[in-house]
């Protein structure tokens, strides 16, 4: 019994161990290794990771550098925590579609429809415009990116509601986190649910996201990164509860990836609702905008669909890629502020896509 133990558990690991081989000779993954050393020395990044998944298998996944300096902690893919900044905003976008699926949502309703207390403006504007960041809603102005006020999304809109508009709606693009605070808002009094409770019970559970989280400022979890303005120098203290569904959640890299899946093969909501989140609006004079609820909206080279986010926030610069014709999911994050994903991103999807 205890040979035929023996030999069943050499057999697993004999398995595990040719597949992990495989994927660490895919050239792919030797090239992209070495551009990812590259990209962290040069921008001083104390900490880094990145996942990739390929036709819905995990083919990659590494840490490089330090999530903590002092102690000297090493990036762990599958645990550590890293701020996924305005990433948030794609998260928030899954989880409406499902509210859309419900009927609980218009995407085509006034905002005030759902919020008829929110100060009059000189325009009307939509749920679908205010994802869209067509609505006007201003952006951070003085040191409100840096408030370490712990607030709810509530007392977050205090923060703007009685500013006008930036412009008449659908007539310029304005990329704001504000918008995503007053959309979450929505979302709760739509669904009678606490925002938060709404996406850990609409995406993180079905999904299998154990590792992602609001982040509550008031809470010191073993698997945070500490998060760097320099590669040495600490960031100054942030508190972003009231506005999560812009730019507060934790997560990792793997996490991430497991959330691109949905986006290619959806489970938890039907495709005629994600659609909405992934195509690009327009504004009144027809122009395409590039960006859908949540998600940029590009072509590769191959004129294949590329949906993605870019995030930066106090001690943390992200990108999620998407690639749902050729089945791949990349994810990088970062535990240092002010570094451009966007040329690193590209670098990958050379590597992997093209």
């Amino acid at each position: 019994m205890k040979n035929i133990l023996a030999i069943i558990i050499l057999f697993f690991t004999t398995v595990g161990f040719c597949q992990k081989t495989e994927h660490l000779k895919d050239p792919r993954i030797k090239t992209a290794k070495k551009k990812a050393k590259k990209f962290l020395r040069q921008q001083g990044i104390p900490g880094m990771s990145i996942s990739v998944s390929d036709n819905g298998e995990l083919i990659w996944s590494e840490g490089f550098g330090y999530s903590k300096r002092k102690p000297k902690t090493k990036v762990d893919p599958s645990k550590t925590l890293f701020r996924i900044a305005s990433i948030s905003k794609s998260i928030t976008a899954l989880t409406l579609a499902k509210l859309v699926d419900k009927k609980l949502i218009d995407l085509d309703e006034s905002v005030y429809t759902y919020l008829p207390d929110y100060p009059k403006k000189q325009f009307d504007f939509t749920v679908k415009e205010l994802g869209g960041h067509l609505a006007g809603i201003r952006h951070y102005k003085g040191n409100e990116f840096t408030i370490n006020k712990k607030m709810s999304i509530t007392e977050g809109i205090g923060l703007f509601k009685n500013d006008t508009l930036l412009f008449e709606p659908s007539s310029q693009f304005s990329y704001n986190t504000f918008g995503y605070v007053l959309l979450s808002e929505i979302m709760q009094k739509a669904a009678k649910k606490d925002f938060n409770t709404l996406v850990k019970e609409s995406i993180f559970k079905p999904l299998g996201m154990t590792n992602t989280m609001l982040e509550d400022s008031e809470i010191n979890l073993p698997n945070k990164t500490n998060f760097y303005r320099k590669k040495r120098i600490l960031s100054t203290s942030v508190a972003n509860e009231y506005k999560v569904a812009g730019g507060g959640f934790l997560s990792t890299s793997e996490d991430l990836i497991k959330f691109g899946e949905e986006i290619i093969s959806p489970k938890t909501v039907t495709k005629n609702a994600l659609a909405n989140m992934v195509t690009s609006q327009k504004l009144k004079s027809g122009k395409i905008t590039g960006y859908g609820i949540g998600f940029s909206v590009e072509h590769t080279k191959n004129n294949t669909y590329k949906y993605y986010h870019t995030g930066g926030g106090v001690g943390a610069s992200t990108i999620l890629l998407i690639y749902p014709k050729e089945e791949i999911v990349i994810s990088v994050l970062t535990n240092k502020s002010g570094v451009s994903m966007e040329a690193f991103g590209k670098a990958l999807e050379t590597i992997f896509v093209d």
